[in-house]
Protein backbone atom coordinates (compact mmCIF):
# COMPACT_ATOMS: atom_id res chain seq x y z
CA UNK A 1 0.00 0.00 0.00
CA UNK A 2 2.99 2.57 1.06
CA UNK A 3 4.48 2.35 -2.72
CA UNK A 4 0.57 3.50 -4.72
CA UNK A 5 0.53 6.34 -2.01
CA UNK A 6 1.60 9.75 -2.98
CA UNK A 7 3.31 10.34 0.07
CA UNK A 8 4.74 14.47 0.36
CA UNK A 9 7.50 15.46 1.18
CA UNK A 10 7.89 18.24 3.45
CA UNK A 11 10.21 21.48 3.76
CA UNK A 12 9.73 22.04 7.15
CA UNK A 13 10.57 19.37 10.06
CA UNK A 14 7.64 20.63 12.04
CA UNK A 15 4.02 22.35 12.04
CA UNK A 16 3.53 24.64 14.34
CA UNK A 17 1.73 27.49 12.56
CA UNK A 18 0.31 27.74 9.06
CA UNK A 19 2.58 29.33 7.27
CA UNK A 20 4.58 26.47 7.87
CA UNK A 21 3.34 25.13 4.53
CA UNK A 22 3.35 25.91 1.51
CA UNK A 23 0.09 25.74 -1.19
CA UNK A 24 1.60 22.99 -3.04
CA UNK A 25 2.37 21.33 -0.07
CA UNK A 26 -1.15 21.76 1.35
CA UNK A 27 -2.62 20.23 -1.86
CA UNK A 28 -0.27 17.28 -1.47
CA UNK A 29 -1.40 17.00 1.92
CA UNK A 30 -5.07 17.04 0.44
CA UNK A 31 -4.35 14.65 -2.53
CA UNK A 32 -2.98 11.76 0.03
CA UNK A 33 -5.93 12.34 2.80
CA UNK A 34 -8.21 11.28 -0.03
CA UNK A 35 -6.24 8.36 -0.97
CA UNK A 36 -6.47 7.42 2.83
CA UNK A 37 -9.79 7.99 3.14
CA UNK A 38 -11.04 5.94 0.46
CA UNK A 39 -8.76 3.31 2.41
CA UNK A 40 -10.54 3.94 5.16
CA UNK A 41 -13.95 3.80 3.68
CA UNK A 42 -13.45 0.42 1.63
CA UNK A 43 -12.33 -1.51 4.73
CA UNK A 44 -12.91 0.58 8.25
CA UNK A 45 -11.23 -2.23 10.16
CA UNK A 46 -8.37 -2.76 8.65
CA UNK A 47 -5.08 -1.07 9.66
CA UNK A 48 -2.86 0.04 6.83
CA UNK A 49 0.27 -0.90 8.64
CA UNK A 50 2.02 2.72 6.97
CA UNK A 51 3.40 3.67 10.60
CA UNK A 52 3.46 0.11 12.48
CA UNK A 53 6.36 0.13 15.37
CA UNK A 54 6.37 4.46 15.61
CA UNK A 55 4.63 6.06 18.31
CA UNK A 56 3.24 9.37 18.62
CA UNK A 57 3.56 11.28 21.86
CA UNK A 58 0.13 13.87 22.30
CA UNK A 59 1.04 16.55 25.21
CA UNK A 60 -2.42 18.31 26.57
CA UNK A 61 -2.09 21.66 28.71
CA UNK A 62 -5.93 21.84 27.67
CA UNK A 63 -8.35 19.35 27.17
CA UNK A 64 -9.98 17.91 24.29
CA UNK A 65 -12.49 15.68 22.51
CA UNK A 66 -11.93 15.70 18.35
CA UNK A 67 -8.02 16.57 18.95
CA UNK A 68 -7.29 13.76 21.03
CA UNK A 69 -9.78 11.24 19.85
CA UNK A 70 -9.10 11.85 16.04
CA UNK A 71 -4.68 11.81 16.57
CA UNK A 72 -5.25 8.71 18.53
CA UNK A 73 -7.64 6.61 16.44
CA UNK A 74 -5.94 7.66 12.79
CA UNK A 75 -2.39 6.47 14.30
CA UNK A 76 -4.00 2.94 15.34
CA UNK A 77 -5.61 2.58 11.78
CA UNK A 78 -2.06 3.80 10.58
CA UNK A 79 -0.78 0.20 12.58
CA UNK A 80 0.97 2.86 15.32
CA UNK A 81 0.42 3.87 18.74
CA UNK A 82 -0.41 6.87 20.57
CA UNK A 83 -0.02 7.95 23.96
CA UNK A 84 -1.97 10.40 25.56
CA UNK A 85 0.03 12.63 27.98
CA UNK A 86 -1.35 15.38 30.43
CA UNK A 87 1.20 17.82 32.38
CA UNK A 88 -0.17 15.64 35.66
CA UNK A 89 1.13 12.48 33.76
CA UNK A 90 5.01 13.73 32.93
CA UNK A 91 7.36 16.02 34.93
CA UNK A 92 6.24 19.34 33.24
CA UNK A 93 3.37 19.30 35.84
CA UNK A 94 6.08 19.61 38.42
CA UNK A 95 8.56 22.07 36.62
CA UNK A 96 10.39 20.07 34.21
CA UNK A 97 11.32 22.56 31.41
CA UNK A 98 10.24 21.96 28.14
CA UNK A 99 13.69 21.96 26.57
CA UNK A 100 14.50 18.39 28.87
CA UNK A 101 10.99 17.43 28.02
CA UNK A 102 11.48 17.93 24.11
CA UNK A 103 15.33 16.24 24.48
CA UNK A 104 13.92 13.16 26.61
CA UNK A 105 10.41 12.59 24.76
CA UNK A 106 12.02 12.78 21.21
CA UNK A 107 14.58 10.09 22.17
CA UNK A 108 11.32 7.64 22.55
CA UNK A 109 9.02 8.96 20.30
CA UNK A 110 9.04 8.94 16.22
CA UNK A 111 6.66 12.78 16.50
CA UNK A 112 4.76 14.70 19.30
CA UNK A 113 1.64 16.88 19.13
CA UNK A 114 0.91 19.36 21.58
CA UNK A 115 -2.21 21.35 22.56
CA UNK A 116 -1.12 24.30 24.55
CA UNK A 117 -2.03 27.43 26.47
CA UNK A 118 0.91 28.67 24.90
CA UNK A 119 2.93 29.14 21.07
CA UNK A 120 5.89 30.15 22.77
CA UNK A 121 6.24 26.66 24.61
CA UNK A 122 5.39 24.77 21.46
CA UNK A 123 8.41 26.60 19.41
CA UNK A 124 10.73 25.45 22.47
CA UNK A 125 9.36 21.67 22.10
CA UNK A 126 10.23 21.79 18.69
CA UNK A 127 13.90 23.70 18.64
CA UNK A 128 14.79 21.06 20.98
CA UNK A 129 13.30 18.16 19.44
CA UNK A 130 14.59 15.34 17.45
CA UNK A 131 11.45 14.44 15.94
CA UNK A 132 8.50 16.40 13.95
CA UNK A 133 6.06 18.26 16.66
CA UNK A 134 2.66 19.03 15.25
CA UNK A 135 0.73 21.75 17.05
CA UNK A 136 -3.01 20.52 17.72
CA UNK A 137 -3.64 24.18 19.30
CA UNK A 138 -2.15 27.59 20.70
CA UNK A 139 -3.53 30.55 22.27
CA UNK A 140 -2.80 31.56 18.25
CA UNK A 141 -2.85 29.30 15.89
CA UNK A 142 -4.87 25.88 14.90
CA UNK A 143 -3.57 24.89 11.96
CA UNK A 144 -4.72 21.42 11.79
CA UNK A 145 -8.37 22.80 12.40
CA UNK A 146 -7.97 25.08 9.20
CA UNK A 147 -6.34 22.72 6.89
CA UNK A 148 -8.97 20.51 7.68
CA UNK A 149 -11.75 23.17 7.15
CA UNK A 150 -10.48 24.09 4.07
CA UNK A 151 -10.38 20.00 3.24
CA UNK A 152 -14.09 20.22 3.32
CA UNK A 153 -14.84 23.43 1.81
CA UNK A 154 -12.66 22.01 -1.54
CA UNK A 155 -14.46 18.79 -1.08
CA UNK A 156 -18.44 21.06 -1.66
CA UNK A 157 -17.12 23.97 -3.57
CA UNK A 158 -13.65 23.26 -5.10
CA UNK A 159 -10.64 25.11 -4.61
CA UNK A 160 -12.09 28.86 -4.69
CA UNK A 161 -14.84 29.78 -2.77
CA UNK A 162 -15.90 33.38 -0.44
CA UNK A 163 -15.84 32.12 3.10
CA UNK A 164 -17.30 34.21 6.08
CA UNK A 165 -16.22 33.91 9.17
CA UNK A 166 -18.84 35.36 11.51
CA UNK A 167 -18.13 36.11 15.09
CA UNK A 168 -14.59 36.46 17.90
CA UNK A 169 -11.96 36.91 14.39
CA UNK A 170 -9.08 37.69 17.24
CA UNK A 171 -9.04 33.77 18.44
CA UNK A 172 -6.53 30.93 17.27
CA UNK A 173 -9.28 29.15 15.00
CA UNK A 174 -10.07 32.64 13.11
CA UNK A 175 -6.43 33.49 12.94
CA UNK A 176 -5.45 30.07 11.25
CA UNK A 177 -8.79 30.23 8.90
CA UNK A 178 -7.10 33.31 7.70
CA UNK A 179 -3.38 32.32 7.09
CA UNK A 180 -4.52 28.88 5.66
CA UNK A 181 -7.21 30.46 3.55
CA UNK A 182 -4.72 32.93 2.39
CA UNK A 183 -2.18 30.63 1.05
CA UNK A 184 -5.17 28.67 -0.40
CA UNK A 185 -6.21 31.64 -2.30
CA UNK A 186 -9.92 31.62 -0.95
CA UNK A 187 -11.69 34.76 -0.69
CA UNK A 188 -12.12 35.46 2.86
CA UNK A 189 -14.59 38.16 4.46
CA UNK A 190 -14.42 38.24 8.58
CA UNK A 191 -17.60 39.35 10.14
CA UNK A 192 -17.00 40.44 13.92
CA UNK A 193 -17.38 43.95 15.93
CA UNK A 194 -14.04 45.86 15.70
CA UNK A 195 -12.88 44.98 19.47
CA UNK A 196 -13.02 41.58 18.29
CA UNK A 197 -11.39 41.73 14.67
CA UNK A 198 -8.41 39.16 13.59
CA UNK A 199 -5.46 41.66 14.98
CA UNK A 200 -3.52 43.67 13.00
CA UNK A 201 -0.35 42.12 12.78
CA UNK A 202 -1.92 38.81 11.38
CA UNK A 203 -3.91 40.93 9.31
CA UNK A 204 -0.97 42.55 7.79
CA UNK A 205 0.17 38.81 6.78
CA UNK A 206 -2.41 37.58 5.45
CA UNK A 207 -3.21 40.33 3.08
CA UNK A 208 0.41 39.90 1.97
CA UNK A 209 -0.16 36.22 1.16
CA UNK A 210 -3.55 37.07 -0.24
CA UNK A 211 -1.42 39.52 -3.25
CA UNK A 212 0.54 35.84 -3.58
CA UNK A 213 -2.47 33.50 -4.06
CA UNK A 214 -4.56 35.70 -5.62
CA UNK A 215 -7.28 35.50 -2.75
CA UNK A 216 -9.16 38.42 -0.68
CA UNK A 217 -9.47 39.43 2.62
CA UNK A 218 -12.02 41.99 3.66
CA UNK A 219 -13.29 42.79 6.59
CA UNK A 220 -16.89 44.43 8.03
CA UNK A 221 -18.97 45.14 11.45
CA UNK A 222 -22.01 44.71 9.84
CA UNK A 223 -23.13 41.11 9.66
CA UNK A 224 -26.31 41.34 7.17
CA UNK A 225 -23.88 43.15 4.87
CA UNK A 226 -20.96 40.96 5.64
CA UNK A 227 -22.70 37.39 4.97
CA UNK A 228 -23.92 38.49 1.31
CA UNK A 229 -22.40 36.74 -1.21
CA UNK A 230 -20.68 33.79 1.13
CA UNK A 231 -20.90 30.40 0.21
CA UNK A 232 -19.78 29.19 3.76
CA UNK A 233 -20.66 31.00 7.04
CA UNK A 234 -18.17 29.44 9.65
CA UNK A 235 -18.70 30.59 13.84
CA UNK A 236 -16.76 29.59 16.48
CA UNK A 237 -17.65 29.72 20.10
CA UNK A 238 -17.77 33.50 22.06
CA UNK A 239 -16.36 32.00 25.54
CA UNK A 240 -12.65 30.14 24.94
CA UNK A 241 -10.98 28.32 27.45
CA UNK A 242 -9.29 30.90 30.16
CA UNK A 243 -12.24 33.60 29.14
CA UNK A 244 -14.83 33.03 31.67
CA UNK A 245 -14.04 36.48 33.32
CA UNK A 246 -15.16 38.29 30.29
CA UNK A 247 -18.18 35.93 28.86
CA UNK A 248 -20.60 38.33 29.66
CA UNK A 249 -19.08 41.31 28.18
CA UNK A 250 -18.81 39.08 25.42
CA UNK A 251 -22.12 37.71 25.03
CA UNK A 252 -23.58 41.09 24.74
CA UNK A 253 -21.19 42.32 22.35
CA UNK A 254 -21.13 39.60 19.83
CA UNK A 255 -25.19 38.59 20.15
CA UNK A 256 -25.68 40.66 17.29
CA UNK A 257 -22.99 38.26 15.59
CA UNK A 258 -25.14 34.81 15.86
CA UNK A 259 -25.35 32.68 13.02
CA UNK A 260 -29.07 32.25 12.58
CA UNK A 261 -31.37 30.95 9.72
CA UNK A 262 -32.36 34.60 9.29
CA UNK A 263 -28.89 35.13 8.91
CA UNK A 264 -28.36 32.62 6.38
CA UNK A 265 -31.20 33.77 4.41
CA UNK A 266 -29.35 37.13 3.85
CA UNK A 267 -26.58 35.65 2.54
CA UNK A 268 -28.55 34.99 -0.52
CA UNK A 269 -26.75 31.55 -1.82
CA UNK A 270 -27.93 28.66 0.48
CA UNK A 271 -24.50 28.66 2.17
CA UNK A 272 -23.20 25.54 4.16
CA UNK A 273 -22.15 26.08 7.55
CA UNK A 274 -19.27 25.49 9.87
CA UNK A 275 -18.46 25.03 13.06
CA UNK A 276 -15.33 23.53 14.90
CA UNK A 277 -16.94 22.33 17.99
CA UNK A 278 -17.49 22.60 20.97
CA UNK A 279 -20.59 24.29 20.32
CA UNK A 280 -22.67 26.95 22.47
CA UNK A 281 -26.32 26.11 20.75
CA UNK A 282 -28.07 29.40 21.40
CA UNK A 283 -25.03 32.12 21.50
CA UNK A 284 -23.07 31.99 18.47
CA UNK A 285 -25.28 29.22 16.37
CA UNK A 286 -29.09 28.78 17.09
CA UNK A 287 -30.06 25.10 17.52
CA UNK A 288 -32.32 25.43 14.43
CA UNK A 289 -29.37 25.23 12.52
CA UNK A 290 -28.54 21.80 13.72
CA UNK A 291 -30.89 20.21 11.06
CA UNK A 292 -29.77 22.40 8.45
CA UNK A 293 -29.55 20.34 4.88
CA UNK A 294 -25.93 22.40 4.47
CA UNK A 295 -24.14 21.67 7.91
CA UNK A 296 -20.90 20.52 7.60
CA UNK A 297 -20.21 20.72 11.05
CA UNK A 298 -20.17 17.14 12.10
CA UNK A 299 -18.27 16.18 8.69
CA UNK A 300 -15.64 18.52 9.07
CA UNK A 301 -14.69 17.12 12.52
CA UNK A 302 -14.57 13.71 11.42
CA UNK A 303 -12.12 15.11 8.38
CA UNK A 304 -9.81 16.28 11.41
CA UNK A 305 -8.44 12.36 11.26
CA UNK A 306 -8.29 11.74 7.86
CA UNK A 307 -5.88 15.07 7.32
CA UNK A 308 -4.20 14.39 10.65
CA UNK A 309 -3.57 11.10 9.34
CA UNK A 310 -2.01 12.50 5.87
CA UNK A 311 0.11 15.16 8.05
CA UNK A 312 1.47 12.32 10.28
CA UNK A 313 1.85 9.71 7.13
CA UNK A 314 3.85 12.83 5.46
CA UNK A 315 6.18 13.77 9.30
CA UNK A 316 7.33 10.39 9.98
CA UNK A 317 7.60 8.68 6.31
CA UNK A 318 7.85 11.70 3.44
Amino acid sequence: MKQSLHIPSLKTAHILKDTDLSRQEILSLYQLTNELRRQFMKDRQRSLSLLEGRTLGMIFEKNSTRTRVSFQVGMYQLGGNAIHLTTNDIQLGRGESMEDTARVLSRYLDAIMIRSNSQEKVDVLAANSQVPVINGLTDIYHPCQALTDYYTVAEHLGPRARVGYIGDAANNVAISLAYSGAILGYDLVFISPQEYSLPEVHKKEVVKLMQVSGGTFTETDNAAKGVLGCQVLYTDVWVSMGMEKEAELRKKKLEPFSLTSILLQKAETHPYIMHCLPAKWGEEIQPELQDYDRNLIYEQAENRMHVQKAILVSMMLG
